[in-house]
């Protein structure tokens, strides 16, 4: 049984970054695996409105890419708020 939990992920789920509120909107980090290590990821929310935030950045470990993630969608609310849903 230890060959298929080996093959399909032996059930073991991936850690989901923690959500943080920044003015309003909620922040999750979601660093997208890179051959070349962590590429820039967030998912911005507020009001049941959703926005993917997606660099071409990619950084060497998953704990950099969540906090330059969270540092570049901050920049992004306080450049353009409300709008970004628009």
């Amino acid at each position: 049984m230890s060959l298929f939990s080996k093959l399909f992920g032996g059930g073991k789920t991936p850690a989901l970054a923690l959500s943080e509120t920044y003015n309003g909107f909620a922040i999750t980090p979601t660093p997208q695996k890179e051959s070349g290590g962590w590429r820039l990821a967030a998912r911005i929310e507020k009001g049941g409105q959703e926005q993917l935030l997606i660099r071409s950045d990619v950084l060497n470990s998953k704990e950099q890419a969540e906090e330059a993630s969270v540092a570049k969608a901050k920049q992004i609310i306080d450049e353009q708020g409300e709008r970004l849903f628009g």
